[in-house]
């Protein structure tokens, strides 16, 4: 789903804006840049905890891939709220 959005981002029809005035593929684009910073924190705590570069570079993949899809959903969960807006 991710990958057919990143796809069609360059079809501005594609994506109508939500309330905030945020597309879906910009939540995607937000969704990996924190995801980049948190693989490489898992990645070292890992390491630093097993001693061993591939094990802690299995759990930081597995992490990357299951905690974008968490947040993807949930930032624009977020954007349907309209509390704190």
């Amino acid at each position: 789903m991710i990958a057919q959005m990143l796809l069609k981002s360059k079809e501005k029809s594609t994506y109508k804006e939500d309330s905030a005035g945020e597309k879906p593929i910009r939540s995607v684009a937000k969704a990996l840049s924190w995801r980049v910073v948190g693989t490489l924190d898992t990645l070292l705590v890992s390491y630093v905890l097993t001693g061993e570069m591939s094990l802690a570079a299995s759990i930081a993949s597995v992490d990357f891939i299951t905690k974008l899809i968490l947040y993807f959903f949930h930032e624009r969960a977020w954007n349907v709220i309209k509390w704190g807006k």
